[in-house]
């Protein structure tokens, strides 16, 4: 063990930092593994624990029911399961081997872990400069996977996906309509459809409306607003896009101050990786010659 107290400040820096993050992504990859196994399930107990005033949970047992039914059919739902579990198997490999070379003192897996953070450090930085210089074609394809979501995926009625709660889900509770207004809806392949076999004369979904009331329950203050959208009525020129940039333009000193906190750790980890690394061998090297 090194006597250093430099070294052993580093040691266990590397050893809590690492602990947490394990405990993280062994929660990350058990979600995502439990919501490939079993959507319904998971997102029932969700719904249950989270339950509040604008929950679903708090609606009929039937409605919440069907609700949850909706939800989990498609196949969005277990690629957000996949997700998670990368996520998590990577969250953990890194943090497995940051503490496991920090608690026995490891100079290979001191050494690995470090250029694992320099090379996600890297990229980290890349990532950012690039969309710093291609800030209008990042926008653009933003907007473009958001739009062919909405195409593609969103409709009306009883057969409601995971794609079309989501949406309704965000333009309810940020007072927008689609990505830049209701005229994304006239795109919308399986709204137009299920809007015209309505026979409602349907121009936007009622998550575009003023709501009142539970915003879950999705009931307009004027019951017209859906085949007769106005300014006074709904938020049609309000896009869920702009309406999200200004939220983050509004707090970009919250998003600074976040990234400003995560480089920092990943740079005091690589640079307590390294020292603790020279620390362990040099002690070795006094051990071989004394």
């Amino acid at each position: 063990m090194v006597a250093d107290c430099g070294a052993n400040c580093a040691r266990w820096f590397l050893c809590l930092a690492n602990f947490v993050f394990i405990a993280v992504s062994t929660g990350v990859l058990i979600a995502g593994t439990w919501l490939a196994a079993d959507k319904a399930s998971f997102i029932n107990l969700t719904i249950n624990v989270t339950s509040s005033e604008i929950n679903p949970a708090n609606s009929s047992n039937g409605d919440a029911e069907k609700i949850l039914k909706e939800f989990v059919e498609p196949a969005v739902i277990e690629q957000a399961a996949y997700i998670l579990i990368a996520l998590g198997a990577f969250l953990f490999i890194i943090s497995f081997l940051g503490y496991c070379g920090a608690i026995k003192e490891s100079r290979v897996l001191l050494t690995a872990y470090g250029i694992f953070l320099i090379i996600i450090f890297a990229l980290q930085i890349a990532l950012i400069l690039l969309s710093t210089i291609y800030k209008s074609q990042a926008e653009h394809h933003s907007k473009g996977f958001l739009k062919t979501s909405l195409s593609k995926y969103y409709t009306t009625g009883t057969n409601k996906d995971a794609v079309t709660h989501s949406w309704d889900l965000v333009m309810a509770h940020m007072s927008c309509c689609g990505v830049d207004g209701a005229e994304d809806f006239r795109t919308a392949k399986l709204f137009v459809q299920k809007s015209s076999a309505e026979g409602l004369g349907r121009q936007v979904p009622e998550s575009c409306c003023i709501l009142t009331g539970d915003p879950l329950s999705l009931r307009p203050e004027d019951p017209s607003c859906i085949s007769n959208p106005t300014h006074s009525n709904s938020y049609l020129a309000t896009g869920c896009y702009h309406k999200f940039s200004n939220i983050v333009n509004d707090n970009v000193n919250i998003v600074i101050g976040v990234v400003v906190v995560v480089a920092a750790t990943q740079l005091l980890a690589i640079i307590f990786s390294f020292c603790l690394c020279r620390a362990v061998g040099e002690e070795r090297d006094y051990h071989y010659k004394y």
